[in-house]
């Protein structure tokens, strides 16, 4: 860890979706972080830790790490540290993650936590015990409460319940922001091309629980921004094949195989559906590329994220 991040005021959690409720927890930590004079940073685990004690369920992650980290960098803050979450660190009772993890290799100055977090072997510690943990160690505790937004409770099973029902407008509310994926663009069968519509294709997760559709996305590719319509799904026209992020690029010319893309998801416009010829489908095309023109045009939503380096 540098030594410059030694004695921060941490946010601990998870941070899946990194959403209102999480930018809670982040400002309660960076609140005190300015009093004290300290770094704040985001303490996370990798993988999930269902991953771990349920490997065999798929899981929706809405942020990858890759994606959490920029949006955690998003919500302000100076630093995360992520741990590896394996058989190990869950043996690892909550007296012992106080003692050796945060006040021993940390050296915190001060915590902030999810009223419903909990950690060490068997979930032994909640934010009670870890408040009076730092009480006893000498860092002061934050427990942030329940989040409720446009009457709905903040959560990430209830946002990735929104994705997968096709309300992606809810979702980015509760979100905060408006829902995005990180992925690479690899090469596909080059249809779209033949169509007068040439996309970038990305292969999400298999587990991603996102509800297949047409969408209107902007996209953050080498340093620029383009508006753009997207579609998720198995392309039942031609193959149902296997689920796959087509996006193209309005106004847009050039070649993105294996370029890094960061995709933004504004607005749903209708469900995936199979054509009964390739025309038809076209014409679905062109109207689906006005309408998320005009969806966009009226969406100020900005990304400014900070995305990862490549190599």
């Amino acid at each position: 860890m540098p030594a410059d991040l030694i004695g921060a005021v941490v946010a601990i959690g998870n941070f899946d979706g990194v959403h209102r409720g999480h930018r809670a927890v982040i400002a309660a930590a960076a609140e005190r972080a300015r009093a004290l004079g300290r770094p704040v940073v985001a303490l996370t685990f990798e993988p999930h830790p269902r991953a771990v004690f349920a490997p065999h369920v798929p899981l929706f992650r809405l942020t990858p790490e890759p994606v959490k980290l920029a949006a955690l960098q998003r919500a302000g803050c100076d630093a995360a540290i992520v741990l590896t979450f394996d058989t190990a660190l869950a043996a690892i009772t909550a007296t012992r993650f106080v003692d050796e993890i945060l006040v021993a290799r940390f050296r915190i100055a001060g915590a902030a936590v999810g009223f419903d977090f909990h950690f060490g072997s068997a979930r032994g510690g909640s934010p009670a015990f870890l408040a009076n943990a730092g009480a006893r160690r000498g860092f002061a505790v934050d427990i942030v409460g329940p989040l409720h937004h446009a009457g709905r409770a903040v959560s990430s099973s209830a946002i990735r319940e929104l994705l997968g029902s096709g309300r992606l407008e809810d979702a980015n509310d509760l979100l905060g922001y408006p829902w995005f994926v990180i992925g690479s663009v690899i090469r596909g069968d080059q249809r779209g091309r033949t169509l007068g519509y040439p996309t970038a294709n990305i292969r999400l997760d298999p587990a991603c629980g996102l509800a297949h559709g047409i969408y209107a996305v902007r996209v953050d590719v080498g340093g620029r921004r383009y508006d753009g319509v997207a579609n998720f799904g198995r392309r039942p026209t031609f193959d149902n094949g296997a689920p796959l992020l087509e996006v193209f690029l309005f106004d847009f010319s050039g070649d993105l195989y294996g370029a890094e893309l960061a995709v933004t998801f504004h607005a749903r416009l209708r469900e995936e559906r199979k054509f009964a010829d390739v025309d038809a489908l076209v014409q679905q095309m062109n109207a689906d590329t006005a309408a998320a023109r005009l969806a966009l045009a009226g969406d100020s939503t900005g990304t400014s994220l900070p995305l990862p380096t490549q190599g």
